[in-house]
């Protein structure tokens, strides 16, 4: 059994998550030197699935790698990543405001994915996990757009929005999963710690 566990993401929502299923965690950030949004690339045609988890596995790898070089501990280690898809289209984090702009405008009165892949090395094998929610936002009037870029929230986040922010007042419906969407499903990851025999 283990009573903690490495999370190796600068997430402040995911560690709130982990917070909430009262899983015992230390964060596993990355050196100086380590560029950790250069994982994030999009290769050509790369479907919206396909990508969260391979860049999950990238997110691991690199952790894995850390934790090797800093002589830590062992214990189990959870990776995580979270992307935004309008039918085979992926949406990142937006570079400035027009993306970020661009963006809003195209979820505005549609229905998209949010794709949020787990993964968790135990010291023996990978445990990893899939959630898949769709989310509609209201058609979003321009200024609402551009008082909301103004507030700054869009930048970090992939699709350029929020969910636990004031983005929520616009989105009219969910199906899946609340904290997946904000960037750690909270069922999915509970069943993997579990198996990892992660005391909580």
């Amino acid at each position: 059994m283990h009573d903690t566990i490495y999370l190796a993401s600068q997430s402040p929502r995911r560690r709130q998550l982990l917070d909430q299923l009262g899983v015992r965690h230390e964060l596993l950030l990355p050196d100086d030197g380590e560029d950790a949004e250069a994982l994030e690339a999009v290769l050509p045609g790369e479907l919206p699935g396909p990508y969260v988890q391979r860049v999950t596995g990238l997110k691991l790898a690199a952790a894995r790698a850390r934790w090797k070089r800093r002589g830590l501990p062992e214990r189990p280690l959870l990776a995580a990543d979270t992307t935004v898809a309008l039918g085979r289209r992926i949406l990142g984090k937006p570079a400035d405001a027009a993306e970020a702009r661009a963006m809003l405008q195209a979820l505005s009165g549609r229905t998209h994915r949010v794709l949020t892949a787990v993964a968790l090395w135990t010291g023996r094998r990978t445990l990893a996990a899939l959630s898949d929610s769709r989310v509609h936002v209201a058609p979003l009037p321009a200024a609402a757009i551009e008082r909301y870029v103004a507030s700054g929230e869009p930048f970090g986040k992939a699709g350029a929005y929020a969910i636990q922010g004031p983005f929520a007042g616009w989105i009219s419906h969910i199906a899946g999963s609340h904290s997946g969407i904000m960037g750690l499903p909270l069922h999915e990851t509970a069943e993997i710690l579990r198996q990892a025999r992660v005391s909580f």
